[in-house]
């Protein structure tokens, strides 16, 4: 009989901590992160059975330190390819597949409202373009929209850009992303033009949003409301602001790692750790309700 390979946390921990020196947005704060790890290998906290149990301990300590949502070891069930940033692809495409593109739903409702829900994700601009321009261009001819947001879990700046090209009327600066080192900056701004009809930046618009609403999609609320143009209605968002890249260190784990961070030219700040803050507060389960309401009284006044 052959006995079980016991699962040994140190190759992962090591890379880990090598992944965060190299590549983490706050220096200081991987060294921190880094020493901690470390420590806590050492004192036997990672002596566990499996992967999973592993992801589970290392990302509470990852995020002890600053709260970065977006560090984190994340387990998969199924092996995760080796490339860099490959470990959620075939997931995702299935995603894409089965959510007409990220653009679920597009509904008319009473008072020519429209509601347009993005989910589960922004996909990637060179998937999503299509679809998204479809639905957007659909929208376009309704008097006011409200955008769903509170199953979005975050994806692609480029097309959070995408999608504010056809919610304003001008190429618009909407972020900049500052890389480690603080030495080489890129913003976004929305498009100039769009493959499609505007929506435009005059009729009256909405954003729904949740505790499950994050990342790309949190940047996509947060720049429409800093630039006064959508209302936010609903839960306060996950906060997390910094984009990040994975890294696939044993056949069921990825570490993700921050690279950057967001500063909205308005507000000099992104929404990190605290999330978008509503405009409208209310339960997730009612915002669109809320929203619509807003909508038709903003429509009759």
């Amino acid at each position: 009989m052959t006995t079980p390979t016991k699962f040994s946390p140190a190759p992962v921990i090591d890379e880990t901590a090598r992944l965060l020196t190299e590549h983490y947005v706050f220096p200081e704060i991987a060294e921190q992160l880094t020493a901690l790890l470390q420590r806590r290998l050492l004192d036997g906290a990672y002596d566990v059975d499996g992967a999973e149990e592993l992801a589970r301990l290392v990302t509470a300590d990852l995020q002890s330190v600053n709260g970065d949502r977006h560090l984190r070891l994340k387990h998969h069930a199924d092996p995760v390819p080796p490339q860099q940033g490959a470990a959620n692809l075939d997931a995702m495409r299935r995603d894409f597949d089965t959510s007409l593109g990220g653009a679920p739903r597009v509904q008319l409702l009473d008072g020519g409202v429209a509601v347009l829900e993005l989910a589960p994700m922004l996909f990637p601009l060179e998937w999503a373009a299509e679809p998204l321009s479809a639905a957007l261009t659909l929208a376009s001819r309704a008097r006011a929209l409200i955008v769903d947001l509170r199953a979005n879990k975050g994806g692609d700046p480029d097309t959070v850009a995408f999608v504010c090209g056809y919610l304003l009327d001008e190429r618009t600066h909407l972020n900049t992303m500052h890389w480690r080192g603080g030495e080489h900056t890129e913003q976004s701004w929305s498009l100039p033009h769009v493959p499609g009809a505007r929506f435009g930046g005059s009729k009256p618009l909405y954003v729904l949003s949740s505790d499950s609403t994050f990342s790309a999609a949190e940047e996509l609320a947060y720049d429409l409301q800093q630039l006064g143009r959508a209302v936010v209605v609903g839960e306060p968002t996950r906060g997390a602001a910094h984009p990040c890249e994975g890294w696939t260190v044993h056949p069921h784990l990825e570490v993700t790692v921050p690279i950057g961070r967001a500063v909205n030219p308005v507000s000099g700040a992104n929404w990190e750790g605290t999330g978008v803050q509503p405009d409208v507060l209310c339960a997730a389960a009612d915002s669109l309700d809320h929203a619509h309401a807003l909508a038709l009284a903003q429509l009759a006044g």
